[in-house]
Order: structure tokens, then C-alpha cells, then sequence
């Protein structure tokens, strides 16, 4: 199986599967002598990890990290060395056997088919690659990025869950820090989780929307025509499992705006030295593919979990028709968990121009 890496000058190659003795990557290309400890990774992968509240899948995973590679220790601080940094997260709560039934049977909305059709083999113990369990070595990777480019704070909501949206005046960042939903409106929270209970009984699940906004951004990361800091950005997020679509700044919400609402004027800043003020920040944060230094603004849809309850018409691999009910253990919505998991993805982005920035121009 190929592509399994990601990134250019800042790069990551991921390995192993849902079900096997653990999921890891190696990352290289970060440069010497940043501050690194396992501790700082485990600090994000605890955001991601299962078992936490009954809103997400009860699979007991501790994720513990580890750092095979690529530190060194002086003055009782670890440091990277600029070698390939090698990581490991084992499986500790795999149970295949929930999975014998699916052997022969295609999931609907699952890889299952294609995966089948392209391989002549797929891994049907949680789907294998395909496994949101791979996203967990993403994290890990983004824990480093985020060494290369400290300046920059990238934070993430749930701006929808199934139906049930935010409401923008009430929204508070810190909120979302604070609920086991990832929700901005306090207001909010009881009724997706009295949403999100419903569907847990029902044997069903919904999508989400998630908005990740990124500040303290320099000004001229990306390349105009091939290398596109926006490009790169909805690549690395519809790379993630599960999403469907991505949007950045207004989004699709321009094609109801007219020219001049829409573009982001511009005004000097008085008594600063000549520092360009923009009006408005419906772009996202990049022009051109060139990142223009205001914050980043993105946001992701996952669709809603394919593992069910509900029964639904598949096949087999034998070519016959049959009919699925999925039992184990799945997130009723994804979307709670993805946040970090973006976060991880638009880190390696921007660590990644960075770097390349800094090669070009200095």
C-alpha cells in the first residue's frame, strides 16, 4: 500500500492498523535542538483518546506514547537531534472477535468494497488502515509541528453536531476547552447531549462541523501556484478520515456575497509604521495561496458514523445480497474527537511552509 507519508520538508510516515500490536510514525525533517519530551505529545493524544465520556467510543486505550528515536538529554532537558523521530502507541484494547461476523460482509458507507475491489484483500478487524485508529500517530506528528512553529495557537470547536448548531453570539473558545462535546455555546451543551443520547439509543449516529482557527500566522507562507498554503491546508484535512468537506474563510458562503462584500479591504494602521489593517477577514487568512497574516479560519465536515446498530442493505464478497446491523464499539458522532485530530493535521501544514519559507527566502 503506498502514500502513506505526508509533507514535504516537514514529513511523517505513519504505520500500522487498528487491530494490530500498535499504531506509530517516524517524522523527520524537524530541525535540532527543540524542546521535545514525551510529555509533550501525550498532552494532545490524551485530547484525542477513546473511553473518555459516553459520547465517544468506550475503547479502553491509554495511548501512551513512546519516543524511540531522535532525542537527546543534556541538562535535564530532552531536545531533538534532527534525526528521524521515531514513535510508538500500542493497542492495548483490540477485540477482533467483534468483527467475525463482517468477515464476508461489506459495511455500507465503510472502505470495505473498494478497499476489496483494489486490493483483492482489506483487514475487516475494524477496517485496518482505514481505521480512525491511524489518526492517533497524526496527533503525535502535529505534537512536534507544533515545536516548529510555537508562535502560532491553533484551536479548535464544534461548530455543529447532527442538527443542533452553535450560536455564534454566545461563543466562547474556552467553553469549548471546558465540555466533553468540544462545544462553544455553554448554552448548548444539555441539549446535544440529550441529542447525542438519542442516538446512542436509537443505534444511530449524525456528522459534525468542526472550525479551526489559527493565529499568530506570518505573513507569506505558501507558494502561489503549485504550493498554495489553502490548497495544502484542505488536502491535509480531507486526508483525515471520515471528512467530507472543507471550507476556508467564507467558504461556500462567498457565492451569496457580492464583490465588494467580499473582499477584504484594507486601511494603514495609524501611529505603527506603515502596518496594513484589514477590514474584514473573509478570505481565511490567504490571498494568492500566500498566507496575508490574519488568523486562518477552516472548517471540516465528518459524515456521520457508518458503524450502527441500524440494520442496512449490503453484499457479501461472495455476490450476494444481505443485510448488516454493526455491533462494537464506535463513536455515535466523530466529529467530537477531530477536532484535535485537524489541529494535528493543519500543524504539519504550517511547520511544513515554514520551513520551506525559510529555505526560499531566509
Amino acid at each position: 500500500m503506498s502514500h502513506n507519508s505526508f509533507g514535504r520538508l516537514f514529513r511523517f510516515t505513519s504505520w500500522g492498523e487498528s487491530h494490530g500490536a500498535g499504531v506509530g510514525c517516524v517524522v523527520d525533517g524537524a530541525p535540532p535542538r527543540l524542546s521535545l519530551s514525551e510529555a509533550d505529545v501525550q498532552h494532545w493524544l490524551d485530547k484525542r483518546r477513546p473511553g473518555q465520556s459516553r459520547f465517544v467510543s468506550p475503547r479502553r486505550e491509554s495511548d501512551r506514547v513512546k519516543i524511540l528515536s531522535g532525542l537527546m538529554e543534556e541538562g535535564g532537558e530532552t531536545f531533538t537531534t534532527g534525526a528521524p523521530i521515531s514513535m510508538l502507541i500500542e493497542n492495548e484494547d483490540a477485540r477482533s472477535e467483534d468483527y467475525d461476523a463482517l468477515r464476508d460482509v461489506f459495511r455500507p458507507g465503510h472502505s470495505d468494497y473498494a478497499y476489496q475491489r483494489k486490493y483483492g484483500i482489506r483487514d475487516h478487524r475494524g477496517g485496518g488502515r482505514s481505521s480512525a485508529r491511524e489518526t492517533a500517530v497524526r496527533v503525535a506528528a502535529g505534537a512536534v509541528a507544533r515545536k516548529i512553529v510555537p508562535e502560532i495557537r491553533i484551536r479548535s470547536a464544534v461548530l455543529q453536531l447532527g442538527e443542533k448548531r452553535a450560536s455564534r453570539e454566545r461563543w466562547d473558545w474556552e467553553e469549548a476547552e471546558r465540555n466533553l462535546l468540544r462545544c462553544p455555546d455553554v448554552e448548548s451543551v444539555k441539549d446535544w447531549e440529550a441529542y447525542l443520547d438519542g442516538l446512542r439509543e436509537a443505534g444511530s449516529s449524525c456528522g459534525a462541523v468542526i472550525e479551526i482557527e489559527v493565529s499568530g500566522v506570518p505573513v507569506g507562507l505558501g507558494a502561489p501556484i503549485y504550493g498554495k498554503l489553502d490548497a495544502d491546508l484542505a488536502a491535509a484535512l480531507m486526508s483525515v478520515n471520515a471528512v467530507k468537506g472543507v471550507e476556508i474563510g467564507e467558504g461556500f458562503g462567498s457565492a451569496a456575497l457580492r464583490g465588494e462584500e467580499n473582499a477584504d479591504e484594507m486601511r494603514m494602521k495609524k501611529g505603527k509604521g506603515g502596518e496594513v489593517v484589514f477590514l474584514s477577514n473573509h478570505s481565511g487568512g490567504v490571498m494568492g495561496g500566500i498566507s496575508t497574516g490574519q488568523d486562518l479560519v477552516l472548517r471540516f465536515v465528518v459524515k456521520p458514523t457508518s458503524s450502527i446498530r441500524v440494520v442496512g442493505r449490503t453484499v457479501t464478497s461472495g455476490g450476494e445480497d444481505a443485510e448488516v446491523s454493526v455491533r462494537g464499539r464506535h463513536d455515535p458522532c466523530v466529529g467530537i474527537r477531530a477536532g484535535v485530530v485537524g489541529e494535528a493535521m493543519v500543524a504539519c501544514v504550517l511547520a511544513d511552509h515554514f520551513l520551506r519559507h525559510r529555505g526560499q527566502i531566509g
